[in-house]
């Protein structure tokens, strides 16, 4: 006669181990190395500091309103 198990546990330990395979699954796909995560930074931060040296500085409401006086 066979071992008695109890379904309950049995259930659950069944579906962690879906969930862990889906989860690898999604590393291989989805993942990145740390090197790649380091190269996005980079290139972000790189962008970011472009973008803020070119920036125009705010100038006051009243200074450029010609015509409107």
């Amino acid at each position: 006669m066979g071992d008695v198990i109890n379904l309950r546990q049995a259930r659950k330990a069944r579906a962690r181990a879906d969930k862990d395979r889906l989860a690898q699954g999604n590393r291989v796909k989805f993942g990145r190395t740390k090197a790649e995560r380091l190269a996005q930074s980079a290139e972000e931060e790189r962008r970011n500091r472009k973008i803020e040296g070119a920036r125009r500085e705010n100038r006051p409401d009243n200074c450029c309103n010609i015509g409107d006086e």
